[in-house]
């Protein structure tokens, strides 16, 4: 993700939001103050017209609260007219921070209609304390991404103060949330949605300090349980590869869609990734990965078979068309200081705790892609980040003792936490108050946002029945 081209939106976070504590007094909240204000941003930008912002001081270690501590920035949409309670948004990533969640407040007010929305940055993400404070800093020379010699200096910095680097973790991640949660409850309903990574962290924090009040919870493409190796991040190949592979199938058993091609759609996409000419013409020369990509959106996967068709007839347009509306849904989420994914905080998370082959080696991610027609890139960025790892605690494959409702949202062809590793999930999870799964026929991933009238339809029902709505959903 890049940030926004606008320096003066920069320069006005970098002062406003991560300076000193004189310019936090400049922002409405006073020097170590947690109490919300309003955002600056909020009167320049319409997308975050009438929000709130906090900062709060948390212990980068737990175990040490009298050592360094960080700061964890919230930004809170009011309900209109008076409040039914809150929900808390929880990001995924590991990596992303909550502006992930800003573009799609239309569909979050009519999931949850009457509720104040509170948008937490996980630490080393966003407005919140980074693992690179120079480099990730919003006014730095890439703002909140990384940039030409920043890579360098960010990751020296990170081997050299390992110490600092290593509290960055989940746990401490979900005493953050926990905190964050006493902190700011107003005694009225309240409920928790976490996406992707976020149902890990919240699924953590009920572990290790569940919160006092907490009326249900709704997690959005569960990841899989973290002691099963199947389908943690080394094996995310295999995972794309089975959704991408059931999108041709489904071709293949349309005689129209296979007239099209000329051929089984299998058949088509082998000979493109055989074909070093047309393998070219694919962004980035590496069809596997680019058409992996596609499978995230229920659109642009339907139109595999458009692309393949025009490749093998030498039409570029379906492609280049693809490719443009493939970045137009990026941009979506790219509009914030914030936006950028923080690369740093991914590999060290990913390292230590959802990469369940540390040893794994570039010959071997290549060695199964071969046999793959999709792939993700996700394995072979876990190569050689096992300086950067933290050692597992104790609550490492731990599952929660109890919990309020829950209504797990899941897609059967979601190519990042499949369908089969959530119900595995669900088996290790209390049943006392009722763990309602609720799968979307056709469901990619962040069903929230690809998803959203199915998403509206279950979160509303779960809401006001506790309960998933009878009738099923598909796209």
């Amino acid at each position: 993700m890049k940030c926004p081209a606008f320096a003066a939106v920069v320069t006005l976070w970098s002062a406003l939001v991560l300076g000193s504590s004189a310019h936090a007094a400049e922002q409405g909240t006073a020097p170590r103050a947690d109490g919300f204000a309003g955002c600056q941003d909020a009167k320049s930008d319409a997308a975050l017209a009438g929000s709130l912002c906090a900062r709060f001081s948390a212990p980068l270690d737990y175990a040490a609260p009298s050592g360094e501590r960080i700061e964890l920035f919230v930004r809170k949409f009011p309900a209109p007219g008076r409040s039914a309670g809150q929900v808390w948004l929880v990001a995924g990533g590991p990596g992303e921070s909550g502006a992930s969640f800003y573009p799609l407040l239309k569909t979050l007010r009519a999931a949850f209609p009457g509720y104040d929305l509170l948008v937490p940055d996980h630490r080393g993400t966003g407005f919140s304390s980074r693992l690179c404070q120079k480099e990730e800093a919003v006014d730095s020379a890439g703002g909140a991404a990384l940039e030409g010699a920043e890579w360098a200096t960010c990751f020296e910095a990170l081997e050299s103060d390992s110490k600092r680097t290593r509290a960055f973790t989940i746990t401490h991640s979900a005493r953050d949330l926990s905190a964050l949660m006493e902190r700011y409850s107003t005694g009225r309903k309240t409920w928790l949605y976490g996406v992707s990574y976020g149902t890990q962290l919240v699924l953590r924090m009920m572990t290790v300090a569940a919160p006092r009040r907490l009326d249900g919870i709704v997690l959005d493409s569960l990841v899989p349980p973290e002691t099963t190796d199947q389908w943690d991040l080394s094996h995310r190949s295999a995972v794309v590869d089975e959704v991408g592979r059931a999108v041709l199938a489904k071709c293949d058993a349309d005689p129209g869609c296979r007239a099209r091609l000329g051929d089984s759609a299998v058949a088509a996409m082998q000979g493109l990734v055989d074909d070093p000419k047309l393998s070219e013409a694919v962004p980035g020369g590496r069809p596997k990965l680019f058409f992996g990509a596609l499978l995230n959106s229920p659109e642009l996967r339907a139109r595999i078979p458009l692309v393949l068709s025009g490749l093998r007839s030498g039409d570029l347009k379906p492609l280049q068309q693809v490719e443009r509306d493939l970045e137009a849904l990026g941009a979506v989420f790219n509009h914030f200081p914030q936006s950028p994914v923080s690369i740093p905080l991914v590999a060290v998370i990913s390292a230590s705790e959802n990469n369940a082959r540390p040893d794994l080696t570039q010959a071997q991610v290549e060695a199964e892609a071969a046999r793959f027609l999709f792939v993700s890139s996700l394995p072979g960025q876990l190569v050689g980040r096992t300086s950067l790892a933290y050692p597992r605690d104790e609550w490492f494959g731990k599952s929660p003792t109890a919990l309020p409702p829950v209504l797990v949202l899941q897609g059967d062809m979601d190519p990042k936490t499949p369908l089969a590793g959530a119900q595995a999930h669900l088996r290790l999870l209390p049943e006392a108050a009722g763990v309602n799964l609720f799968t979307v026929k056709g469901g990619p991933h962040f069903l929230l946002f690809t998803a959203p009238d199915c998403f509206k339809a279950a979160v509303s029902s779960f809401i006001q029945k506790r309960r998933a709505p009878r009738a099923a959903c598909s796209l």
